[in-house]
């Protein structure tokens, strides 16, 4: 697995992105291709490839993905109708950077979960 990804340059500020949150545990920008109204990324800020490279030490900063989404959720006024949160892993699951990310995704109705 990767070593470094687009994701970790991210998070140092060597790739430009819109980020909307950051601290020491993880960082959340916008997604640069939206697939809705609403389409952030919030990732750890250490490389965790896929989850089935979670280890018990990467509870905290996991744990702060979802009061993050939350947080974000709130802020872009999709709390209240309803958001979906998406985790991919590997190749079946639709993974594309191999640097484990929580999509939240909403601001309209998003339909069924798999078609």
């Amino acid at each position: 697995m990767a070593e470094e990804t687009i994701f970790s340059k991210i998070v140092r500020g060597e790739i430009p992105a819109d980020i909307l949150y950051q601290d020491e545990l993880v960082t959340a920008f916008r997604d640069i291709n939206p697939r809705a109204p609403s389409h952030i990324l919030i990732i750890p800020n250490h490389l965790i490839p896929t989850v089935n490279d979670v280890k018990p030490e990467d509870e905290q900063a996991l744990g702060r993905l979802f009061t993050v989404a939350r947080q974000l959720a709130a802020a872009e006024g999709i709390a209240d109708d309803g958001y979906r949160l998406i985790m991919n892993c590997n190749q079946h699951g639709g993974q594309e950077v191999y640097h484990i990310h929580l999509h939240l995704v909403g601001g309209r109705p998003l339909g069924p979960m798999l078609s």
